[in-house]
């Protein structure tokens, strides 16, 4: 199963996404990590397309993460928003998914995203 992880950047995503992601989730899917030295030069917009399910932290307001998100409710993926509890998320989220989660850490947002794609996948 192929996961697409979207994010906004102005955060450490490296180390409070991408490591708690990879050593877990990552450990039995395959996720695209947009930001990885080896996905430069990927178009996104390619990558949506042949994903499975798209991830999207949502904790932080970004441009470039609506239009991926456009782009997925496109080609009608099914679409994970997540973000920290306290967030202040986009309302207009509401309109291309009803699979939101708040998580409190690291490892609370790898639980909540283990059961919400198994959900999806079953």
């Amino acid at each position: 199963m192929r996961l697409y992880l979207t994010h906004s950047t102005s955060y450490d995503y490296k180390n409070e996404l991408y490591e708690p992601l990879k050593q877990t989730l990552g450990k039995e899917y395959d996720i695209f990590l947009p930001h990885e030295e080896h996905s430069e030069g990927v178009k996104s917009k390619d990558i949506i397309s042949e994903c499975d399910i798209v991830l999207a932290e949502v904790s932080q307001p970004s441009t470039g993460q609506g239009i991926e998100l456009g782009w997925a409710d496109s080609n009608n993926k099914p679409i994970i928003c997540f973000y920290r509890t306290g967030s202040k998320v986009s309302s207009a989220l509401r309109f291309i998914t009803n699979n939101h989660i708040d998580y409190e850490s690291s490892s609370d947002m790898i639980k909540k995203l283990y059961i919400e794609i198994e959900h999806l996948t079953n």
